[in-house]
């Protein structure tokens, strides 16, 4: 038998063992790839409502802004206050500005769903920055209770055109669905932006600007240009990072990934610690016999260490799997509420990384025990 073959058939001699180790690793490696996915997804989506309709970026009010009317506890997205609808106009004059957009976003509980429906508010005419693609009906107009719903929103309310949707209180009347591609829009309603404001008793009022900047202009002297001329009332956000409630979320995500790595490590370590162990010392007698006929201590320690990589690098395809369907199973119950977990690359990255040091980390110590045992002594072994 070769050296790799038997590398690959020893941690398996006590299948038992080896599946215990094997689910144990594992789940710290699904737990990792989940929360991963949650703040690939997290980001992803903030940065789609970012940069809707193909903006640039978005201005949004700050703390400081008390124009609006509203009281602080009435905010806006992503934690920021709301805005004066005037402020369109004073963002669409400053130099380098092509076009600038309010809407405003809401959250309303409907009959027959559990989570909340995101109710969007934006001016019919200005339908472009959304990039919505009718699939039955017509769109909405101005001064009107119509609206659109989203492709998801509309199966999980079971709805369609023709039906009434009542959000406190009030009567909408469905006249068309739409699809983005975007689960996060797809869950919503999209309605007039008068429609949305007087939902939250918020007249006047918009969430946030979505901006283009001229062709040729550099987006980041424009921002600059905003932030002096008006830094005391908004804030430009180009991109995740500038949110800091959002930066604040994704880095106890990321955090916390990083300590349940860290636990996955100790845990999983001390667990292929034993197991590599008890394997060493169930073949006390054969590494015995593997040094009288010529191995080396180098070639045992390989042999140790390899075998407890196999059962990490089995964990974490394991765990990645467990990691895949868990989260799909609770994206597939609505608890993420319009969440779409992202699997990258670098999540996947991560957990192997995590499990191949949790291998070598924990089958060193048993590989040098390995090497110390004299062929002599290990031969007498029973």
């Amino acid at each position: 038998m070769s050296f790799l073959k038997l590398i690959l058939k020893n941690p398996f001699r006590s299948k038992s063992r080896a599946i215990l180790a094997i689910i144990g690793i594992g789940i710290g490696i699904a737990t990792i790839v989940a929360l991963g996915a949650m703040t690939e997804g997290m980001v992803a989506g903030v940065d789609d409502t970012l940069h809707a309709g193909g903006s640039d970026f978005t201005v949004a009010g700050n703390e400081n802004n008390t124009d609006s009317g509203m009281s602080q506890q009435n905010m806006a997205s992503f934690g920021a206050t709301p805005l004066n609808q005037s402020w369109v106009g004073k963002i669409l004059n400053v130099t380098g500005v092509n076009s600038a957009v309010g809407i405003y976003n809401t959250m309303v509980q409907p009959q027959g769903l559990n989570g909340y429906l995101v109710v969007i508010g934006l001016d019919p005419s200005q339908s472009k920055f959304a990039e919505l693609t009718i699939t039955n009906g017509t769109s909405y107009h101005k001064n009107t209770s119509e609206m659109i719903m989203g492709k998801l929103s509309a199966e999980q309310l079971n709805k369609t055109v023709g039906d009434n949707l009542t959000l406190n209180d009030k009567t909408y009347h469905i006249v068309g669905t739409y699809e983005t591609g975007d689960s996060n829009q797809d869950q919503g309603v999209y309605t007039s932006l008068e429609n949305a404001q007087n939902i939250d008793d918020a007249k006047g009022n918009v969430s946030m600007i979505y901006v283009k900047v001229d062709k040729g202009a550099d987006v980041n002297q424009v921002t600059q240009r905003i932030d002096n001329l008006y830094k005391d009332n908004v804030t430009t956000i180009s991109s995740v990072s500038d949110i800091s409630s959002m930066q604040s979320v994704i880095d106890m995500l990321n955090s916390a990934s990083w300590a349940i790595s860290l636990l996955a490590i100790i845990i999983g370590g001390l667990g292929i610690i034993n197991t590599m162990l008890m394997s060493v010392m169930e073949r006390t007698r054969e590494i015995g016999v593997l040094k009288a006929v010529g191995w080396s201590s180098k070639k045992i320690l390989l042999m140790i260490m390899g075998e407890s990589v196999v059962i990490t690098v089995i964990s974490a395809i394991v765990g990645t799997i467990m990691g895949v369907i868990g989260v799909e199973l609770i994206t597939a119950m609505g608890i993420m509420n319009g969440l779409t977990p992202i699997f990258t690359i670098t999540t996947i990255s991560e957990a192997f990384a995590v499990a191949i040091i949790v291998g070598l980390l924990g089958g060193l110590y048993p590989a040098i025990k390995a090497t110390k045992l004299q062929p002599t002594e290990a031969l007498r072994y029973e």
